[in-house]
């Protein structure tokens, strides 16, 4: 039997969406364009060809733009990495790379759109709002390999993952504030996560 959630969407439902979506594409392209600030909400309407109380069928303020920007990445990472833990049965350090190595080619893929997004992200407040979603991903994995044994029992996981979490968003802030930055965020990423991993001193110094 088809559940209700595998169900395929209705003539009327996939209209919904194609509205929604042109709204949201629309708004991103201004945004990049002229910025998240001078934007208004009668230019993505234009742009998307809808009539102005149509946004708001979709979306009530022009902050939930940010909100659905947030929310798709959430996704995005959330599914990548599902796939990957069920997949392969590789260890926590793999998996951090493989997790990594998605967040920079999602920031990387369209490098315009995140610098603007996460700009706007910021103004709208929600590092402070949102659910730590990147932390939690972080956690789930560190979790698999406390099990696993590969970290330590003492460990806590929403703790590290949220280590990794800030650390991931400050690098991001900065990468997409130098459109030429160097080296590329794949490989800050990757610098970051040895770091944390294996500590900026090696337990043999100290012991000498």
């Amino acid at each position: 039997m088809t559940s209700e959630t595998s169900r395929p969407l209705g003539r009327r439902e996939r209209s919904k969406q194609r509205v929604r979506e042109g709204i949201y594409s629309s708004a991103l392209s201004l945004f990049v364009e002229q910025g998240y600030d001078r934007t208004t909400i009668e230019q993505i309407t234009d742009r998307a060809d809808v009539a102005r109380a149509t946004f708001f069928n979709y979306f009530q303020r022009k902050e939930d733009l940010v909100t659905a920007w947030s929310d798709q990445r959430k996704h995005q990472l959330e599914s990548f990495m599902q796939d990957a833990m069920e997949s392969h049965d590789d260890d926590v350090t793999v998996l951090l790379e493989r997790c990594i190595a998605a967040l920079a080619e999602f920031n990387e893929r369209d490098r315009n759109v995140t610098a603007t997004m996460l700009q706007a992200w910021v103004k709208a407040g929600q590092p402070l709002l949102e659910e730590r979603h990147a932390g939690q991903v972080f956690a789930t994995i560190i979790e698999a390999g406390r099990k696993r044994g590969d970290i330590a029992v003492d460990i806590d996981p929403l703790r590290a993952g949220n280590i990794l979490r800030d650390s991931y968003l400050g690098l991001l802030y900065r990468w997409s504030q130098d459109p030429e930055a160097q080296p590329s965020l794949h490989v800050e990423l990757r610098e970051i996560l040895r770091i944390i991993l294996t500590g900026v001193r090696g337990y043999g110094a100290g012991c000498r």
